[in-house]
């Protein structure tokens, strides 16, 4: 067999058929599992590529193995794809979403060389079938054909239009291959054009120069690996190794061995410095596995990644972290040696580990537990950054009250942390030539605009807090998080973060199946769920039922309890419920509701004005 590295483009440049074997199985792939991982890899390319990011490694794509097909005279080369026809069809999916993007943005020439990557030239013994680059098994060709030859996404859209059937939540779902083009398209369209007023990368740049750019880079720096096979290969044992599963490497295994291959080379007592900055990554709490975005990986790899975008300002890969280390420890600007290097993984991860859990009286425990309930993992290679300037207690207090800010403020608001991310990484580049102090901080984060990144003013924060349905985009644990400390601003505003010994509960005073017990204002009984999906658009009882609904999932319609009430009981009316509100709890933020004779759309309203009188003051702009 034959090995070689070469674009992934050029794979496609060859007059050839790649077949998958009719035994091979159907196009599987999804967004979740592989779509949007393969999207981020050629986005991460795509970015550097406009921002004039040179000198970044190659990204790996993958491998695939070709082999020769008998080929009749005059008809276009085949060669069967033993392994990787699902990348290869996705690849191919990907350049069809790729083209009509550059057409729809007025590059019609940029689109038509990317189509030279889709179909071949010249003379064919069958067009029909030696036209495409890419040949799928019978059950899949139909939608393959109908994404590569539709040429525009308007003219995919006509042949697969969006349906869905009467009462379904969700659209009717398209042939997968299909699914895989408008997902891609959609990601481009976001990345090139931005959506919210985000600013996109390379904005400087027409978006013709930016295509140009990101083509170009695909050329270069998107690599896969390609085994051909010779005649005497037998294909199913070459199938049934590359797919053996093994117990692979870590990448801090890998790092572990650079760094002190390094060392033995400088003459360094290794020995003496495994001992005092390497041998507590050897327990078990660095191997064990957690949830990093749609994977779970082991905590060694995830503390790397964020080390290494806090000293660069740039997102790391996960697949290729030793890669990637070894590019940000062999770059000059770097300026480590092996041992400082070392110093510096061993004193972060015990900082990323404080992070993680953080002692109660270690100054930055308010903030390590805000972020645990929050689930904000994306801002921690901001932290690590500020390890390194060693704040003061008072310090880090400040630093942690401006971050629960702005993160409370715009989930209340449900500005989304899609765009985290980048946010924090761009704060960490910012303050490294700022200064790492809670004002720059501050002062970074109000220089944000647009939707994604914008700190919300009091009156943005205010419209959300008494307007948005805040119960079900926020969850249990953040709400439970920000009434706690409404309750403690109730109790006193010197009072110590209240520290339940059970988990307290989120309760909705008006309850969510009020129809029963509680009627409208106007008298009459709420319409069910069904009966609304049957009503006249102009009725109005359909139109108060759906404000009700609306109103018992605001912020002045929730408190917390430290035990649940019993269910047959908090659904019953004010009357019954009252008295067990009463019994089961004494926290400040609920006293004031045991003088109310009665619970209505108007104190819900009312008292969301209250709560927010206080939350203004908590969490400070």
């Amino acid at each position: 067999m034959e090995v070689h590295r070469t674009p992934v483009l050029n794979i496609f440049d060859t007059k050839q058929r790649l077949e998958i074997p009719l035994f091979q199985r159907q196009y599987v792939w999804n967004e979740e599992e592989q779509w949007q991982p393969l999207w981020e890899d050629i986005q991460r390319k795509f970015a550097e590529a406009v921002e004039g990011e040179g000198g970044a490694p190659n990204h790996f794509l993958g491998a695939m193995v070709l082999d020769q097909k008998q080929t009749p005279t005059g008809h276009v080369l085949v060669r069967q794809v033993i392994d990787g026809q699902q990348r290869l069809t996705t690849l191919q999916i990907f350049l069809a979403a790729f083209r009509d993007f550059c057409r729809e943005y007025d590059c019609e020439e940029l689109g038509n060389e990317v189509n030279q990557s889709l179909f071949n030239k010249g003379m064919m013994a069958n067009p029909d079938v030696d036209q495409f680059k890419v040949w799928p098994t019978n059950l899949d060709r139909k939608q393959f054909v109908d994404v590569i030859s539709a040429g525009s996404r308007l003219e995919l859209l006509k042949r697969h239009p969006t349906r869905r059937q009467k009462y379904a939540r969700n659209d009717d779902p398209k042939p997968r291959m299909v699914e895989a083009y408008f997902f891609f398209f959609s990601a481009l369209k976001d990345f090139f054009v931005g959506t919210g007023g985000d600013e996109v990368a390379g904005a400087e740049h027409s978006i013709a120069i930016r295509l140009e750019e990101c083509l170009r880079s695909m050329r270069s720096a998107l690599l896969v690996v390609v085994i051909d096979l010779d005649s005497g290969d037998d294909p199913q044992v070459i199938f049934e190794t590359l797919n053996a599963r093994g117990q692979p490497l870590l990448p801090a295994d890998l790092i572990r061995n650079y760094i002190f291959l390094r060392a033995r080379r400088d003459n360094l007592d290794t020995e003496k410095m495994y001992e005092e900055h390497w041998c507590h990554f050897d327990d078990e709490f660095w191997r064990e596995e957690v949830r990093q975005g749609r994977l779970n990986r082991p905590r060694s790899d995830i503390f790397i990644q964020h080390l290494l975008a806090s000293r660069q300002g740039r997102d790391i890969p996960i697949k290729h972290l030793y890669a990637e280390y070894r590019h940000w420890s062999e770059k000059k600007e770097t300026q480590l040696g092996v041992l400082e290097e070392l110093k510096l993984i061993s004193e972060q991860s015990q900082n990323f580990r404080r992070l993680l859990s953080a002692d109660a009286d270690d100054p930055i425990a308010p903030l390590a537990d805000f972020l645990s309930v929050f689930d904000v993992s994306t801002i921690y290679p901001l932290l690590l950054s500020f390890f390194e300037s060693e704040p003061s207690n008072d310090e880090w207090a400040e630093i942690g009250r401006i971050l629960e800010s702005y993160i409370v403020r715009r989930a209340v608001c449900d500005l989304g942390t899609k765009n985290y991310n980048k946010l924090f990484l761009s704060a960490a580049r910012n303050l490294r030539r700022e200064g790492f102090t809670a004002q720059n901080l501050a002062q970074f984060l109000k220089s944000q605009s647009g939707e994604s990144g914008i700190w919300p003013d009091d009156n943005q924060f205010k419209e959300g807090w008494l307007n948005n349905e805040v119960y079900r985009p926020l969850g249990s644990g953040r709400l439970v998080h920000i009434l706690s400390r409404l309750d403690q601003r109730y109790g006193s505003a010197k009072s110590e973060t209240i520290k339940f010994e059970v988990r307290p509960t989120v309760e909705h005073i008006m309850p969510q199946s009020w129809q029963k017990h509680w009627p409208l204002p106007n008298g009459e009984k709420g319409l069910t769920f069904a009966e609304l999906q049957d009503a006249d658009e102009g009725d109005k009882t359909a139109i108060e039922t759906r404000e009700r609904n609306r109103t018992v999932q605001r912020m002045g319609n929730l408190t917390i309890l430290s035990q649940s009430l019993n269910p047959g009981v908090s659904n019953l009316g004010w009357d019954l419920k009252l008295p067990e509100l009463k019994k089961h709890s004494l926290l400040p933020i609920n006293l004031e509701l045991h003088s109310s004779d009665d619970w209505t759309d108007t104190k819900i309203s009312k008292r969301g004005v209250s709560l927010f009188g206080h939350a203004v003051e908590i969490w400070q702009r």
